[in-house]
């Protein structure tokens, strides 16, 4: 199933490249086939899944046999989740990029060549397999943002790919470090393998600050975020949403799939100072959105806020921390999607996104405003809402860890507050008020764009509700690995 899950997309760009220039149109179709057999197929793996059974869906042989290389994929509640997020959210980028009539053909073939990146680093347990599919990612969102963004698309793009690219290539030194001192690539045997004592400035300290820059960078962990404000403001709607909801979650995947269980001593050294910039982003992300006059970069801050939730709760070792984590991931991943894609609805309708400039969208476009106030809702973590289960983990694992005092703890909640209040902010900007110039000849939202949504806040009410429908994937992977780091 993985493999399918994997490399059916790469089938489709293979379609999509041969298509004639005469039959361009095909591309969105054969993209919308694709994602949808993927969506399908991840589902079902899904509901097949078996709970607390470790690594499934393996498969396992001899890639480059000389330097043990190995294709070697498999799944747990850690990654499938993930995997299923990356597949709703490319097919419903599909939909939202139906109206693409600029180079069609490269748009879909970079939107499917981007999935099958995505959906490959949650799958690999071989760290070169891994590190490739890491890599792929960068180029197709490069492409899409310097190809279909806005008016700075080319400075964005470059400054997204050289910051990634950065942080990629000392990640990649600390893979072959420990490649050199054990013989393997493989992520589940080195977790077992002897890489002596974690001391402070040892072998162990050293590979798990190269992976910090690899994986920071993707998060992105404030100082190491300037990259993510621009990328957003300047990529097209869909690129948008895979950035912020699949993209950002391969850094807090690679710190408690690869760094975490690897390196557990030098976890401990580490610990404090993780929580540390994991708070300064909650709360520096959610001052700077409050001085935004542009509604992407508004959202794009607040994912920094966001994210470094996850990474508190990565930070605090314990179980609840962790599972605090992974909820974040698929929280934000729906909701801060839902935001871009409504983001996006507006733009299309009025062509500015600037929040002076869009007042009184609910005379005007009063379904719009309704999910847009229930994204805005979910997004600032209200109760029975995905965005809530994430952060009441995360204030609940970091108060219990032993390593992170509750002064800390303290100044993490009232950056809740403070996402409260930039949220509301927006919302009485631009949906309240009397209709501004922009908004006054708008027509509200369609059934194409109903549906892309609608799934999102589904999913978003469901988990909100009913925790146990994430909690039963990720709670052994939580317990298990807060164990081995003595959380």
């Amino acid at each position: 199933m993985l493999t399918l899950i994997m490399l059916l997309p790469l089938v489709g760009v293979l379609l999509v490249a041969l298509l004639p220039k005469s039959r361009e149109g095909a591309a969105k179709w054969i993209a919308l086939g694709i994602t949808g057999v993927d969506l399908v197929i991840a589902a079902i793996a899904l509901l097949q899944f078996k709970f607390g059974a470790g690594m499934q869906y393996v498969v396992k042989f001899d890639w480059i046999q000389q330097l043990n290389i190995q294709y070697y994929v498999g799944a747990d509640g850690l990654s499938l989740p993930l995997i299923a997020l990356s597949a709703l959210l490319c097919f419903l980028a599909v939909i939202a990029s139906w109206k693409i009539d600029v180079k069609p053909k490269f748009y879909f073939a970079m939107l499917l060549l981007l999935e099958t990146g995505m959906n490959g680093v949650f799958s690999a347990l071989d760290f070169v397999l891994f590190y490739v599919f890491w890599e792929i990612v960068l180029v197709p969102m490069y492409f899409i943002i310097s190809q279909w963004g806005g008016k700075r698309r080319q400075y964005a793009s470059i400054k997204f790919f050289l910051y990634t690219f950065f942080g990629s290539v000392f990640m990649l030194v600390g893979i072959i470090a420990l490649y050199l001192k054990t013989g393997t690539f493989d992520m589940i045997a080195l977790q077992a393998a002897d890489l002596g004592a974690g001391n402070i400035f040892g072998f162990q300290w050293w590979i798990f600050a190269a992976f910090f820059l690899g994986f920071a960078v993707k998060v992105p962990i404030w100082p190491l975020h300037t990259w993510l404000p621009d990328a957003h403001t300047e990529a097209p709607t869909a690129a948008s949403v895979l950035l912020a909801g699949v993209m950002l979650k391969m850094g807090t995947y690679g710190f408690i799939r690869c760094a975490l269980p690897i390196l557990p001593e030098a976890f401990g050294w580490w610990q404090l100072p993780l929580a540390v910039l994991g708070v300064i982003s909650i709360v520096y992300g959610g001052i700077v959105a409050f001085a935004q006059k542009d509604v992407k970069r508004l959202v794009a801050y607040s994912s920094v806020a966001h994210m470094g939730f996850a990474m508190l709760g990565i930070a605090s070792g314990t179980a609840a921390g962790l599972n605090a984590a992974m909820a974040v991931n698929i929280a934000h991943g729906l909701n801060t999607a839902m935001l871009f894609f409504l983001v996006g609805m507006v733009y299309d309708r009025t062509h500015t996104r600037q929040i002076s400039e869009l007042s009184g969208i609910a005379t005007k476009m009063p379904l719009f405003a309704g999910i847009f106030c229930f994204a805005s809702f979910a997004s600032m973590g209200l109760p029975l809402l995905s965005g809530f289960v994430g952060e009441f983990l995360s204030v609940v694992g970091s108060w219990s860890s032993s390593v992170i005092p509750h002064w800390l703890v303290v100044v993490a909640g009232i950056g809740i507050l403070i996402g409260a209040a930039y949220m509301l902010w927006l919302i009485q900007r631009i949906i309240f008020g009397d209709p501004s110039p922009a908004v006054e000849k708008t027509a509200d939202i369609g059934v194409r764009d109903v549906i892309t949504v609608a799934p999102l806040a589904l999913l978003s009410v469901s988990i909100g509700v009913a925790w146990f429908l994430l909690l039963n994937y990720t709670d052994p992977v939580a317990n298990a690995l807060s164990k081995v780091i003595g959380g």
